[in-house]
């Protein structure tokens, strides 16, 4: 009995203890529900509910005639909420096969049975997303929301997207290093217009509200955003991006051709310093380059040759040369000290003028004349390269610009041999950016502008902003210098280092450069390889655009700046010249006597020549009306001088005769008719040179090989 009551006893203490702890919860419930519902009500909502930043659409970059060369275009990750309530069991399973068919079709990275299983066996776990496409554009979007059971809508079909926005270049490699990247998630460096002009292209970002759900994904709540987002603006830059188009293949043709390492080229306006087209290619294999390193910006190395118009300068500046002077250039070598400098080629004569030394690009005699005049104080050489902004940056708009190093005389590496390998662009580093940045000087009469790269911002078709040329140098010299410098490089065309370069329709001003670049750094262990440049502008006479092209370690036996660079020069000045009218002049501003200017003419039968001269009304005479065959001469634009030629009589009486300036008909016609001699024509245009010298005796038969040009 006693044991019974311990039993029961124990049970009610239990049974009380057990309602007890019920009516407590019953209890805290009640105060949770009740007194404090609406505070954890809140705190549920801030750990469900986030604002995420949207990114504001990017601004484009146009060129110069608003051909669109970098935008910005979206892309879209889709996925649906497959448990949502108005997509009921019979509804789903009515529509999923579909709906997986659709996916698979479109985008055939799946079977149907693999989408199908997808959404399947999401619908079954509950999982309230699950993402079924990455990287959707905007066109496969709008055929997307056609589909089966998400053309319902975004409720009663549980279709949800996010979309991200991913930059493009239409162009592709075009400029590519120019207009940039921007990356501002840290994956990768940011160069170019886009990073510099960024604060514009950007726009300011918006918000959203998102919620999240089932597996710690975060799906929009709407559509609306709870922060409006302004788009960027666009950039208008100063690039063409047809003269681009030329740049870009002449130099890549030539790269390839020389086999060269690098290369880059620049097109500049004269009077604004606008850049109109920039090329930079690098070699990744035997076949391949990309544009993946600005050289033309951020790469700063010795010049060489293209400096020796910046030394000649200073001195005429100075005073103590004029372009007549008579300069000693000996054999074309020199010795400073313990190093011999050494023309390329070896001088016809070893005394010539000024003007000669600088179209021959003659080492020696441009280390002469600096060392002669600036030995004992060669800091004020250096002071006067300053003067003209060579040892500053040109602080473009563009990041990543190169410091130039321009030597000082209180600089430990100065030694007795940097002077005269100064003067002819040693022992200094400048960027091609730079070198065409003075030449561009030059060809503006002096005044510096600051190389500029775009030249308004743009907002919904909207000018806000205008970017005006900057001067650098209002005058970097006299206008006396700058009148010898042009004189100086029009004789690189016409009888220097850049013949090829003489174009029929407008004239070239410029310089070759040939560097030598020790590999390794080190020139008596690593070897060398050359770096090959021109630069100059177009038309001489009234200079519109300069440019400079640079190729680095050409291979084979062609390094020399006039055979490798010159070409592409002239490749994009054709277009620029074709293309461009205000370098033409107008037809009714032509004087009407133009076409009474004797043309040059050349040598051949006498008839001939003056049939055509008289049909075009040219003034002409001849010492001797009844020979057969003359020279020709034109007299001062006026009128065409013929001479008797007695090229029959020399070939009868067995001599060669001199044939430059006849043509290839009338060479043929004399020789091989007659059965004096036999030949081989290599070329067009007229006779320029010929195997057997003029004079000498010869035997019916004999091989003449004739060079026409």
């Amino acid at each position: 009995m006693d044991d019974k009551k311990d039993i029961l006893w124990r049970v009610y203490l239990i049974y009380f203890f057990i309602c007890l702890f019920g009516f407590a919860i019953i209890y805290k419930v009640c105060v949770i529900q009740f007194s404090e519902g609406e505070e954890w009500r809140s705190k549920s909502k801030n750990f469900s509910t986030k604002l995420f930043d949207i990114e504001a659409i990017r601004g484009n970059i146009y060129d110069n005639n608003g051909i669109l060369l970098a935008t910005s275009l979206p892309y879209y990750e889709v996925g649906m909420d497959v448990n949502t309530d108005a997509i009921t069991k019979d509804i789903f399973y009515d529509n999923v096969d579909s709906l997986a068919y659709s996916f698979s079709k479109m985008f055939q990275d799946r079977s149907q049975k693999e989408y199908k299983k997808i959404l399947v066996k999401a619908r079954k776990d509950g999982d309230r997303w699950v993402t079924l496409q990455r990287g959707v554009s905007y066109t496969e979007l709008q055929r997307i929301k056609k589909f089966p059971l998400i053309r319902k809508g975004r409720n009663k079909g549980g279709f949800t997207y996010l979309q991200t926005n991913k930059r493009e270049r239409p162009f592709q490699s075009l400029a590519a290093r120019t207009i940039g990247k921007y990356n501002d998630a840290g994956t990768g460096k940011s160069y170019g217009m886009e990073v510099a002009y960024n604060n514009y292209l950007q726009g300011e970002s918006g918000q959203r509200l998102m919620q999240k759900i089932a597996g710690g994904v975060w799906k929009s709540i709407n559509d609306e955003n709870e922060v409006t987002l302004e788009d960027g603006a666009d950039v208008i830059s100063t690039i063409d991006i047809n003269i681009q188009d030329v740049a870009h293949n002449s130099l890549m043709n030539c790269l390839k051709k020389h086999g060269a390492a690098h290369g880059c080229l620049i097109l500049m306006e004269v009077k604004t310093g606008a850049i109109k087209a920039i090329a930079n290619l690098t070699r990744k294999d035997s076949s391949t380059y990309l544009e993946n390193l600005n050289y033309a910006v951020g790469y700063a190395t010795e010049p060489g040759s293209t400096f020796k118009l910046a030394s000649l300068m200073t001195a005429m500046e100075d005073g103590y040369i004029d372009l007549d002077d008579v300069i000693d250039i000996e054999d074309g070598t020199h010795k400073y000290y313990n190093s011999t400098m050494k023309d390329s080629h070896r001088p016809e004569k070893s005394e010539i003028t000024v003007q000669e030394v600088f179209e021959q690009s003659s080492n020696v005699g441009v280390s002469k004349i600096i060392t002669r005049y600036y030995s004992k104080d060669p800091q004020k050489f250096v002071d006067r390269l300053c003067q003209m902004n060579f040892n500053s940056p040109l602080k473009i708009s563009l990041p990543g610009e190169a410091v130039p190093r321009i030597k000082n005389t209180k600089d430990k590496d100065w030694s007795g041999t940097t002077l005269p390998w100064m003067s002819i662009g040693y022992e200094l580093t400048i960027t091609p950016m730079q070198t065409l940045t003075f030449y561009n000087a030059v060809a503006n009469n002096g005044k510096m502008m600051r190389p500029m790269f775009v030249k308004e911002i743009r907002k919904r078709g909207k000018t806000i902003k205008t970017f005006e040329p900057e001067v650098i140098n209002s005058s970097i010299c006299s206008q006396p210098t700058i009148d010898k410098a042009k004189k100086m490089m029009e004789g690189v065309v016409t009888n220097g280092t850049a013949k090829s370069l003489k174009a029929a329709d407008y004239s070239v001003a410029g310089k070759t450069g040939t560097a030598q670049i020790a590999k390794g750094g080190n020139y008596k262990n690593g070897g060398v390889s050359y770096l090959a440049s021109f630069v100059g502008y177009f038309p001489a006479d009234n200079p519109k655009y300069s440019c400079i092209v640079v190729i680095s370690s050409p291979t084979g036996d062609a390094y020399y700046g006039g055979a490798v660079a010159g070409p592409v020069f002239k490749d994009v000045a054709d277009k620029v010249y074709s293309t461009s009218l205000e370098i033409h002049k107008e037809i009714n501003a032509v004087q009407p006597q133009y076409s009474i200017k004797a043309p040059t003419v050349k040598n051949g039968s006498q008839s001939e020549i003056q049939n055509v001269l008289t049909s075009l009304k040219i003034k002409n005479n001849s010492n001797n009306k009844n020979a057969e065959w003359v020279y020709s001469a034109t007299i001062d634009s006026a009128y065409v001088k013929m001479v008797s030629n007695k090229i029959e009589e020399e070939l009868k009486s067995g001599i060669v005769p001199d044939l430059a300036g006849m043509t290839a008909r009338d060479v043929l016609f004399l020789l091989e008719n007659n059965n004096y001699m036999r030949v081989k024509l290599n070329g067009r245009g007229a006779v320029a040179k010929q195997s057997i010298m003029a004079g000498t005796t010869f035997t019916k038969g004999t091989q003449i090989e004739l060079t026409l040009l």
